[in-house]
């Protein structure tokens, strides 16, 4: 009992946290426990201060007010929203820069080798070995090799893309096998394949939490608690996401019905501020105080209102949508994608996947024309005008201001069919308030320039929509929005994204590319996605099958040892014999030696590793010989 109750100890205690960023007061009073092996998913609206909160539990930045307590031995990785790293930083310099404890560690015991500190070197070996600290570099760079990213230490991280450097910063996260973990935003620049990775290393029951995500699969499928911060208040949601919307509208209702209430409060001591002047002599001041309060209380909404939706004006369509007949692509003389013919029609709601670095930006660039395919042809309609959401927002021009770069698409904006508004109303609308109307593009949040890149490339009546990634740095009211704008909109969609609710309830068939190769299915993304596993596990059973075949006819082919294969194996008999008086020497003198003596202590911890490897060889080879002898 006594070890259930340690068990449900907070391994992390937060106590009255405040953090206030240019005057805005981000959070207050938050106060909050984390279990072992929780999983909490942080939601929010862009600016609510779910990344500020992420750094502060990580020490990055320190709170105006408030304590944070960590279990004792309990250590915290980190993964940053934007991977950040010095211009000539290696995969291992990278790695040392984490906040991890572990790892400073470990680093400070290659630094003092450095350094020839004898003293120093003994003691932090000592501890280095004692916690287990050299297995986390191998298992960093072995998770880079799992990811798809095959580098070695020395190679320099502005080399990679941004989806290797992605997962780079994942691999550091959970090499370390930290008791908590915090992840900002880890789903972008991710493929799926990733992030089902990612979802299974969260799983593990010593692993505690808490992720900032819109990535409403991992919300509802890994996260066991929700927080939610809504306007420098903070509310827990025991439970997945399906069960926090439950539990929110609950609030919201209640909130709602305590706001009626007030209300009728309020009219009654309204009327009784509103009579004769002689008549309120002497009346009660607190009275007049708690009518004031509660007039203040009634201009405050219960909930802010979701980005309004709303409809592009329709632009006609014509037969010839877009046909693409035989296009190919390659860069270096590496083959980006082989021939590919299709043809899209009105309606058609596709989205496209693939791995990191398969090409689907090339395509999507090929397609809307911004690059020429090597071969083949894209034939536009004469009618069709993209709405081309990409991922570099190329058409964001940074030297305007929000308002300048709004207006030249409209000084009026059609919301509906009956309804018009000002550039400046419809910035507002879509959370820009007026202070903001003025400023320049280039001093934007990452979140709020996506949401002003897509919002324009929405408003500009296209017919054919394109989305390269329109979920990175959108908060789930944005996304949601969206989904309702996609569902409405008349003409073809194409949609490459990494999140899976999104495409679910934005399209019907899918794209996907794979080693060059680009195939139509008419499912969607879910479907595919579970067909994909399927046909995977059913390749790896064949080739397992195959091997185990060829591996039977090559026993059946070498039922009897040549001449040197019998020699190999009469020889083997007696390295065995010798290497194994070998080691057993090794292990005798261990017990013996002066544990300061470090550098006799490392040749002979080297020494004893390899003979003992090669022993093992030796007695596996003797093994596979005697079956056949």
């Amino acid at each position: 009992k006594q070890l259930s109750r340690m068990e449900k100890m907070n391994i992390l205690s937060v106590e009255n946290l405040e953090k206030t960023v240019k005057d805005e007061p981000l959070f207050s009073a938050l106060t909050f426990g984390l279990e072992k092996g929780e999983k909490v998913g942080i939601v929010g609206k862009n600016g609510a201060g779910k990344s500020t909160l992420l750094k502060v539990l990580a020490g990055i930045l320190y709170p105006d007010e408030g304590t944070i307590s960590i279990k004792n031995g309990a250590d915290i990785s980190y993964l940053e929203q934007n991977v950040s790293f010095c211009d000539d930083d290696s995969l291992e310099d990278f790695f040392f820069s984490s906040v991890s404890e572990k790892t400073k560690k470990l680093k400070r015991y290659y630094d003092s080798l450095k350094h020839n500190n004898e003293k120093e070197q003994m003691r932090l070996f000592e501890e280095v070995e004692k916690e287990g600290l050299f297995s986390i570099e191998r298992r960093y760079y072995a998770l880079l090799s799992e990811l798809g990213v095959p580098y070695s230490k020395e190679d320099k991280v502005f080399q990679l893309s941004g989806g290797e450097q992605k997962k780079m910063a994942l691999a550091r996260a959970f090499a370390t096998g930290s008791e908590i973990i915090l992840l900002d935003e880890p789903t972008n620049h991710l493929d799926i394949r990733t992030i089902e990775k990612m979802e299974e290393m969260l799983r593990d029951e010593k692993t505690s939490a808490i992720i900032v995500t819109h990535d409403r699969h991992i919300l509802d499928s890994v996260c066991t608690t929700i927080f939610e911060l809504d306007r420098s208040s903070f509310y827990r949601h025991p439970g997945a996401y399906s069960s926090y919307l439950e539990r929110k509208a609950e609030r919201l209702t209640m909130a709602q019905k305590q706001k009626e209430r007030m209300e009728s409060v309020l009219r009654r001591e309204l009327k009784w501020l509103q009579r004769a002047p002689k008549a309120r002599t002497g009346k009660d001041k607190g009275r007049i105080e708690r009518a004031e309060k509660l007039k203040e209380a009634q201009n405050t909404p219960v909930y802010e209102k979701r980005i309004r939706e709303f409809s592009s004006e329709k632009r006609r369509l014509g037969k010839k949508i877009l046909e693409v007949d035989s296009i190919a692509k390659s860069y270096d003389g590496k083959k980006i994608f082989s021939p590919f013919s299709f043809i899209f029609e009105k309606n058609m709601k596709i989205a496209l996947v693939g791995d990191n670095g398969s090409g689907k930006s090339t395509f999507l660039d090929v397609i809307t024309g911004n690059i020429a395919p090597d071969s083949g042809t894209v034939e536009k309609g004469v009618n069709t005008v993209f709405g081309y959401y990409d991922q570099k927002s190329r058409l964001l021009n940074e030297n305007k201001s929000v308002i300048e770069y709004i207006s030249d698409i409209g000084e009026n904006i059609e919301l509906s069919e009956d309804e018009k508004v000002s550039a400046a109303r419809f910035l507002e609308l879509f959370g820009f308030p007026q202070s903001m109307h003025r400023s320049p593009i280039s001093i934007l949040s990452g979140g709020e320039k996506r949401r002003l890149y897509l919002i324009s490339r929405l408003v500009a009546n296209p017919n054919f929509l394109i989305l390269d990634e329109p979920t990175n740095d959108l908060d789930i009211d944005t996304m949601e929005s969206l989904e309702d704008y996609i569902s409405s909109f008349p003409g073809p969609v194409l949609i490459c994204s990494h999140d899976r609710t999104f495409l679910d309830i934005t399209t019907e068939t899918t794209l996907h590319i794979k080693d060059g190769i680009i195939q139509y299915f008419a499912v969607p993304v879910s479907t595919f996605l579970e067909e994909e596993k399927e046909r995977e596990k059913e390749e790896k059973r064949a080739a397992e099958s195959n091997k185990v075949v060829e591996q039977r006819t090559r026993k059946e082919e070498k039922k009897r040892l040549s001449f040197r294969e019998q020699r190999e194996y009469e020889l083997l008999q007696k390295e065995i014999e010798g290497l194994e008086k070998e080691v057993a020497e090794l292990e005798e003198s261990f017990s013996t030696m002066d544990s300061r003596d470090y550098e006799k202590l490392l040749k002979a911890q080297s020494d004893y590793e390899e003979k003992n490897n090669l022993l093992n060889e030796k007695i596996e080879r003797f093994l596979e010989l005697d079956e056949r002898a």
